[in-house]
C-alpha cells in the first residue's frame, strides 16, 4: 500500500502520466483526466469510510468480443479484448473480518468473511459476487483479511462490455494484494477462474470463461477452452489503430438485466445437442458426426438447439481464423469474418431479439442502422451476450463522425462508445 498523502500529491500533479497514457490509451493531456478519477475515487474513500494513512488503487477492465460468440461455455475458442474502460477501486485493510464494499451510486455492500454461505436472495446482486470471489479464495486455502474499499466504474452496467467481470476481477486482485500478493499461483488466469465462480455460483448466472479471462489477462487474447482448467492463452500482437478502423460499441438502450433465463437456454440446448451424442460439451463432438446425424438431432434436441449448436460450431472455428487474419495483417479477411459471425448470430445463435417479442427489438434496430449507414464498409455484429445490450462495429475513420452522429440520433446521446484495445488486464496501480 502507498502513502495516502504522498500518492496524492502525485496524483495532483499528474507524476503518473506515462502509466496513465499506456493503460488507457490516451494523449498526456489527457491522462490529467485520469489522475483526477483516481483522486475522486480517493476522496470517495475517504468521505465513506474512517481516515486511513495507506491506501491502494485498483483497476480492471472492461472487454470487448471479438470473436467467438457463446463458444466459451462449450469449451470453444474465442478472440477478446480488454478495452479502456474500467472500474476503479481504493481499498484499505480494516483489520476487522469483514469486507465493505461501496460502489459509487450504489448501497454499501458488507460481507460477514465468517459466514460465506451461498444466499439465492442474493443473485444477481454485486454483493454476491463480492462473496463468491471471497469464498473460492478461501477454499483455495488462504487467509482472508478484511478491507474497506471504494469503487466507481464507467463500464456501463447491462452495456455488453461486461461490468460484472470486470468487478470480480477487481475483488480479486484487491484480496490477492491483501491475502497473498506474492503468490505466483494466483495468476491472471486464476483470478479469471475466481470471478466466474463466483458468477455461476453465488451470483446465479452460468456464464462461461471469457468474460473474466479477458478482462484479467488483457490486450488482445486468443482462447481456446478445450481444457477449461489449462485455457490456451495467446496474445494476438496487432495495433488497431494503424488500420484506418475505429472499433465502436453502440449501446442499444435495452436493459438485459431481467434476461438471464434467455442467456441460460443457449447453453442448455447446446448442451442438449452434445448429450445425443453421450458427450456433455460440443467441443467433444465433431462436426462432421454432427452434420451426419442432423436429422436425428433435430428430433432429439429440437431445432433452435440444432441451429444454435451449428453457430457454435463455425463460429468457434472463425474465432481461429479471425486471428490468424490478424497475425497476418490479412484487416480485410478479419472485417469480412466478423460480418459472417454477425449473420450467424443472427441466424442460427438467435440471440439477437427475444423469441416472442415484437415491440422490444432494440438491438435488430441497431444492426440495421449500421447496415444503413456503413452499406459495403466495415463490419458489425451482435456484442456479447445478446438479446439486450450493445452491438460491436468497425468504422472506417473517415465515415466516424458521421457515423456516430447518425446512430445517436436512434439510440440517443452518448450511446455510441469509441474504445481502444488496452495492454494489459486487472491490475494494482499503485
Amino acid at each position: 500500500m502507498a502513502k495516502l498523502e504522498n500518492l496524492k500529491n502525485d496524483l495532483t500533479q499528474n507524476k503518473f502520466a506515462d502509466e496513465l497514457m499506456s493503460l488507457y490509451c490516451v494523449s498526456k493531456e489527457e491522462s490529467e483526466y485520469f489522475s483526477r478519477r483516481y483522486l475522486q475515487v480517493i476522496e470517495g474513500y475517504e468521505k465513506t469510510f474512517s481516515q486511513t494513512s495507506e491506501i491502494s488503487l485498483f483497476s480492471a477492465p472492461g472487454r470487448t468480443e471479438i470473436g467467438g460468440n457463446h463458444t466459451d461455455h462449450q469449451h470453444g475458442c474465442v478472440l477478446a479484448g480488454s478495452i479502456n474502460l474500467d472500474v476503479i477501486a481504493a481499498a484499505s485493510l480494516n483489520n476487522e473480518r469483514v469486507i465493505r464494499v461501496q460502489s459509487e451510486g450504489y448501497p454499501l455492500d458488507v460481507i460477514e468473511l465468517d459466514s460465506l454461505k451461498v444466499e439465492e436472495k442474493e443473485f444477481n446482486q454485486a454483493k454476491a459476487l463480492i462473496k463468491g470471489v471471497a469464498a473460492k479464495f478461501q477454499q483455495l486455502g488462504y487467509e482472508l483479511k478484511g478491507f474497506n474499499a471504494y469503487t466507481t466504474s464507467n463500464v456501463l452496467k447491462g452495456s455488453g462490455l461486461s461490468s460484472s467481470a470486470a468487478f470480480e476481477v477487481l475483488i480479486g486482485n484487491i484480496i490477492k494484494s491483501f491475502c497473498c500478493p506474492d503468490d505466483e499461483r494466483i495468476s491472471p488466469v486464476e483470478i479469471a477462474k475466481i470471478g466466474q465462480y463466483a458468477e455461476n455460483v453465488y451470483f446465479g448466472k452460468p456464464s462461461g470463461l471469457m468474460d473474466q479471462m479477458a478482462s484479467s489477462v488483457g490486450n488482445v487474447v486468443e482462447i481456446d477452452f478445450n481444457d477449461v482448467e489449462n485455457p490456451i492463452i495467446t496474445k494476438v500482437n496487432f495495433d488497431f489503430s494503424m488500420t484506418g478502423y475505429s472499433l465502436c460499441i453502440i449501446d442499444s438502450g435495452a436493459d438485459h438485466a431481467d434476461l438471464t433465463g434467455e442467456y441460460a437456454t443457449i447453453p442448455k440446448e447446446m448442451r442438449c445437442v452434445a448429450e445425443f451424442f453421450g458427450k456433455q460439451y460440443l467441443r467433444e463432438v465433431s462436426k462432421e458426426d454432427f452434420i451426419a446425424n442432423f436429422a436425428q438431432v433435430r428430433k432429439f434436441a429440437g431445432d433452435r438447439a440444432v441451429l444454435r449448436a451449428l453457430h457454435y460450431f463455425n463460429d468457434s472455428e472463425r474465432a481461429k481464423e479471425e486471428a490468424e487474419a490478424l497475425k497476418n495483417d490479412n484487416f480485410d479477411k478479419f472485417l469480412s469474418l466478423i460480418k459472417e459471425s454477425g449473420q450467424s448470430s443472427f441466424m442460427y445463435l438467435q440471440n439477437v431479439t427475444v423469441a416472442g417479442s415484437s415491440k422490444e427489438q432494440a438491438v435488430a434496430v441497431v444492426l440495421a442502422t449500421c447496415e444503413r449507414l456503413l452499406k459495403n464498409n466495415g463490419a458489425y455484429r451482435v456484442h456479447g451476450g445478446g438479446f439486450a445490450g450493445t452491438v460491436q462495429a468497425f468504422v472506417p475513420n473517415e465515415m466516424l463522425d458521421v457515423f456516430k452522429k447518425e446512430m445517436e440520433k436512434i439510440t440517443g446521446e452518448n450511446s455510441c462508445h469509441i474504445l481502444s484495445i488496452r495492454p494489459c488486464g486487472g491490475i494494482q496501480f499503485k
